[in-house]
């Protein structure tokens, strides 16, 4: 039999901490928006493009039937993964928090956290794998848009921008290369005319010049030393760009978007006492995770520049 636990734990509290928490720097869930799913292993609709572009004979005569069509594409099985973390708060660690202070709800907060900054990582690495892309240029020297002399990002954008059957509405750029972006004399030129104020261009002005819906810089840093050794700071998401179309299917298997993020069920969240967590009192191990996967589902609608500056 488990001991009685020494302070009262209120789940409801740690569970709306759990589900409730987010971080406005993190660009994950607008890149790929999530998507309920009904059950862990699920079917996602990958379409045949060419269905939605040919034009079938519409017309229909005095005593004939309309032509038949279909909506053809492959149904893919997948499944959500699990993903989660455990904190131990120990018992005098409650004890001794200042007033007002809830060392579990912390914790919980705390692993929610980085759950989500594995999330970005994931996501990032998704968007920006060139394998995922069926337009794509590498670009390199003389070409890459931190050559303020010999590149035209801009010409570049717009170009790439014709190429998807569906145009994309959603750009998604490293924190380094939008620098070097917004700061070029061809894009300033381009949103503010020739001759126009230097100093750089808004994200919101570069979209609606572009004739984006949003334009998304993953700003996220992540340690990637192992424990125990110096830390070393890199940016989730490296000096890219991609070019996505964008929408938020109501159902996976009804998706017509380069990618999405399904999910099942809400956040997970727990907290249990044990006198084997932390010390001579014990402690409280709180838990919180959620199930869900990163897919790519029409990697025909997009264009992706990789290292786009030096």
């Amino acid at each position: 039999m488990s001991a009685a636990a020494p302070f009262p734990i209120n789940p409801a509290v740690i569970r709306a901490i759990v589900i409730a928490y987010s971080n406005t720097k993190l660009i994950a869930d607008s890149v790929m928006p999530r998507v309920p799913v009904g059950a862990q292993d699920f079917k996602y609709m990958r379409q045949n493009m060419a269905d939605q572009f040919t034009v079938p004979e519409t017309r229909v005569g005095r005593k004939s039937a309309p032509n038949q069509v279909e909506s053809i594409g492959d149904l893919i099985p997948a499944s959500v993964f699990e993903y989660g973390l455990d904190e131990v708060v120990p018992v005098v660690d409650i004890k001794n928090a200042p007033e007002g202070v809830d060392p579990i709800a912390n914790a919980a907060e705390f692993v929610m956290k980085l759950i989500l900054l594995d999330r970005e990582v994931r996501v990032a690495n998704t968007v920006f794998a060139p394998a995922n892309h069926v337009n794509k240029l590498t670009l390199s020297g003389t070409s890459q848009w931190s050559d303020y002399s010999n590149s035209d990002p801009i010409t570049a954008l717009l170009t790439a921008l014709d190429v998807p059957v569906m145009r994309p509405n959603v750009m998604t750029i490293g924190r380094a290369a939008w620098t070097k972006l917004i700061l070029h004399p061809k894009t300033i030129d381009y949103v503010n005319g020739k001759g126009g104020m230097s100093g750089g261009v808004s994200r919101q002005q570069l979209a609606d010049a572009l004739e984006l819906d949003e334009i998304q810089v993953g700003e996220a840093f992540v340690n990637t030393a192992k424990k125990g050794q110096t830390a070393s700071y890199q940016r989730a998401w490296g000096k890219h760009c991609a070019l996505t179309y964008r929408e938020t299917p109501t159902e996976a298997s009804r998706s017509t978007t380069w990618g999405f993020t399904p999910q099942f069920g809400e956040r997970i969240s727990d907290t249990i006492y044990s006198k084997d967590f932390g010390g001579l009192e014990g402690g409280y191990k709180t838990r919180a995770g959620e199930r869900v996967t990163e897919v790519v589902s029409a990697p025909d609608l997009s264009y992706f520049f990789q290292n786009v500056v030096a």
